[in-house]
């Protein structure tokens, strides 16, 4: 189905959100119409990995666990970038000393007192989905204990908009030719074209060890290897538009 150089024109306002010129569709003899609310979507695999990068260290004192913090912090920042991370791709998202009131039930007077205070320090880390395998194998080995969490993003949100709004108006079309036809009259150009606010549906990851191996926390060393390697895909990015069109019948 081939549309006017018009109607890819309303698709593109509709999908940048832009304001349609105000108007009042008059629906009498001398201005037959058909309108019609359409929604359908569009979807992508998502080319940004949002690896969270992040470590918890315990210590008897606020001043020595903060001191650890520091240099492991450092110790995980400098692995990065020696692995070609730039500073652009990393974005600090929490940090704090606090005591700590968590205990294991069975922990010693002695274990306890070596564990008074916490320090949890977490980063963003931006990367290509190829390379979220080895951000976070590195990461972990320089001791960010609390990392591979991810959320797939799209760089290009904008022309999956578009083309779900797109898909929205050729469906809106389809349908109203069919109502002109029981109507035995003939569909003509579309007259008017709007779009709700897209919403966006991004799916998250926590990736899983290759080979079978279990979820959960990994207790990074530095310089630690890991094997086997994770076995990370990008998942799907869907962008829904609801289209509001109305075509003149002849």
């Amino acid at each position: 189905m081939r549309f006017s150089k018009a109607l890819v024109y309303f698709v593109l306002v509709a999908a940048f959100g832009l304001e349609a010129n105000s108007q009042t569709i008059q629906i009498n003899r001398d201005n037959k119409t058909i309108a019609i609310s359409t929604t359908d979507e569009a979807t992508t695999v998502a080319d940004i990995a949002a690896i969270t990068v992040g470590f918890e260290i315990f210590g008897p004192d606020s001043q020595s666990t903060y001191a650890d913090a520091g240099k492991l912090s450092q110790a995980v920042l400098d692995a990065l970038h020696k692995a070609g991370v730039g500073d652009k791709s990393i974005e600090s998202s929490a940090q704090g000393l606090q005591r700590n009131t968590e205990f294991d039930e069975k922990a010693t007077s002695d274990q306890r007192a070596k564990r008074q205070f916490v320090f949890r320090q977490s980063w963003e880390v931006s990367s290509t989905p190829k390379t979220a395998a080895e951000v976070i194998r590195i990461a972990i080995a320089a001791g960010a204990n609390q990392s591979g969490a991810i959320e797939w993003r799209l760089s290009d949100r904008k022309s999956l908009q578009a083309k779900a709004a797109e898909a929205a108006l050729v469906k809106a079309r389809a349908v109203e030719s069919h109502m002109a036809e029981g109507l035995n009259a003939k569909l003509g150009a579309l007259i008017y074209a709007s779009n709700e606010t897209p919403n966006a549906r991004i799916y998250f990851a926590r990736p899983a060890m290759a080979g079978g191996g279990g979820g959960g926390e990994s207790a990074g060393v530095a310089g630690e290897v890991f094997a086997p390697a994770l076995e990370i895909r990008p998942q799907t990015v869907r962008e829904e538009a609801t289209v509001y069109a109305v075509f003149a019948i002849e």
